[in-house]
């Protein structure tokens, strides 16, 4: 109970912050379209890509680095926890060399006959991807650190972080509409600069806070724990460097058929996920550690509990928002923006649905990475993330429409759910039955539910504003309904019921 009470209390600490930055990064986002244009937004989105690489890069690795930090606190190990961060130090200062010098080498292909840019953009955008790999060498050596402030479960400062970034990007938009000179080399630099004062301030900080960020790599270098780790982060950057390649290459394939206006869709519906999908996100940050930490103590039926527990509430506060926004998505855009380039509303929804899907098996990842040995699972993953592009190369070259790059990547995250409920049987004994019956089965129907209920009585109305109001409210409560009925469990209901009465309790002991 107390272990459900924190992961809620830091769940409610980053909902806070995801509450402030949503609206925020979505304004900030019609300002930077209305400043750039279509075609520059689109070019930024194609080169400048990389930062939103950038991040899911740092996610992924800072979870295989927290992966043994948690995994130690949770055996109790303080003296382990510094040879941890020393030797992952040492080590994410490796990567960054080696990734830098690749995406260098890989610039000059981009730049000499791959990308569609017209000539008098081809400066900017170059200037633009220099600014994107000097951000990359900042954003690897200090995963570290975001791998000791998630390990700590400081979603507090997690939070206030965020919000810092969403104000920065919010002034960057304000300056650029108003800026005399070039709006896009000045929209980048400033990105890359914001990215690198934040990842400075990080480290900072938690050589405040942390008395294991000492760097001492003589003193607190192990051999054996370095060749661990370095095994463990080479496969696990194997995967998430191919799903990272998987995710801009679907800009570049694009790019080279359809041009950089398609481009400016692709971003627009990129930023719409990650915003809506920061709800489910908070609840993995905060419940992360605990199914780590489980592991390392050997408590092997927790760690299922909380993952399995994961993908359900995840996936339900995923849809409570997905929902409307897939319903009424034309009006929501045209209300957001002031021109909406094509196709963007079929991306996005599209893209939404992917994301349901994935939200499933994110927090079975968790526990296969938690558990270790995961090289197999890495070679696989490594091997089909990259199946999409090439079956989308194939059938732009036969004629088909943009579209189709979102329907080939929905198959294949169906594809990796499946990959990753047999590892998980494999590694953590999962019942893949059980796991289908009650968190996939009843999160299908209770979507399925959701979307009916939202959008029958929305028929009947004309005024569209009116529409977007009855879908938000009274397909929510429909939508929470189902959930309490259908969803949870007797054991579930009653930890929901006792949290609210502790909640209460502490509110009258103030008052008192």
């Amino acid at each position: 109970m107390q272990a459900v009470h924190r992961v809620a209390k830091n769940t409610g600490i980053l909902y806070v912050k995801m509450a402030i930055t949503l609206f925020i990064s979505l304004y900030s986002t019609r300002l930077v379209l209305a400043a750039l244009g279509a075609e520059d937004f689109g070019l930024f989105n194609l080169v400048g890509g990389v930062i939103a690489m950038l991040g899911f890069l740092n996610a992924s690795m800072a979870a295989s680095s927290q992966r043994f930090m948690s995994f130690a606190q949770g055996a109790g190990d303080l003296d382990k926890v510094k040879k941890i961060f020393n030797v992952s130090t040492l080590l994410h200062l490796c990567i960054a060399g080696v990734i830098v010098i690749a995406f260098e080498i890989v610039g000059y292909f981009l730049f000499n006959g791959i990308l569609n840019i017209a000539d008098n953009r081809m400066f900017v955008a170059k200037m633009i991807y220099q600014f994107m790999v000097i951000s990359t060498f900042f954003t690897v050596i200090s995963v570290p650190y975001e791998a000791v402030i998630t390990s700590h479960e400081n979603m507090l400062f997690y939070a206030i972080e965020g919000i810092a970034e969403a104000v920065i990007k919010l002034s960057i938009a304000f300056y650029i509409t108003y800026d005399e000179n070039d709006h896009l080399i000045m929209y980048g630099f400033l990105m890359a600069l914001m990215s690198i004062f934040l990842l400075v301030l990080r480290r900072v900080y938690c050589h405040w806070k942390y008395q294991e960020c000492e760097i001492k790599i003589r003193q607190y270098y192990d051999k054996s724990l370095f060749k661990e780790m370095s095994s463990f982060a080479g496969w696990s950057l194997l995967g998430s460097s191919s799903s990272m390649i998987a995710f801009y290459g679907q800009g570049i394939v694009i790019n080279m058929f359809f041009g950089t206006v398609v481009n400016a869709a692709q971003g627009i519906a990129a930023q719409i996920s990650g915003q809506l999908s920061l709800l489910a996100n908070t609840l993995m940050v905060a419940l992360n550690p605990m199914i780590v930490k489980s592991a390392g103590a050997g408590d092997k039926q927790m760690m299922l509990k909380a993952s399995m527990m994961g993908s359900k509430i995840s996936f339900f506060l995923l849809a409570i928002l997905f929902i409307p926004f897939i319903i009424e998505m034309p009006f929501i855009l045209e209300f957001w923006l002031k021109n909406v380039p094509e196709y963007t509303i079929v991306f996005c929804r599209l893209l939404l649905l992917r994301n349901l899907i994935e939200q499933l098996y994110m927090p079975l990842i968790t526990a296969i990475n938690a558990v270790g040995n995961i090289k197999s699972f890495q070679k696989i993953l490594g091997l089909i993330n990259l199946v999409p592009l090439v079956v989308s190369y194939v059938l732009f070259s036969m004629g088909f429409s943009p579209v189709n790059i979102y329907l080939v990547f929905i198959g294949y995250s169906v594809l990796k759910f499946v990959i990753v409920l047999y590892f998980a049987k494999t590694n953590c004994d999962l019942s893949i039955p059980f796991f289908l019956k009650n968190i996939v089965l009843k999160c299908a129907v209770i979507f399925l539910l959701g979307i009916v209920t939202s959008i029958i009585p929305s028929l009947f109305l004309q005024n569209k504003f009116i529409q977007l109001i009855e879908v938000l409210f009274l397909g929510g409560i429909f939508f929470l309904g189902f959930i309490w009925v259908i969803g949870l469990n007797g054991e579930e209901r009653s930890l929901v019921v006792n949290f609210k009465k502790s909640l209460m309790m502490k509110f009258k002991r103030r008052e008192g």
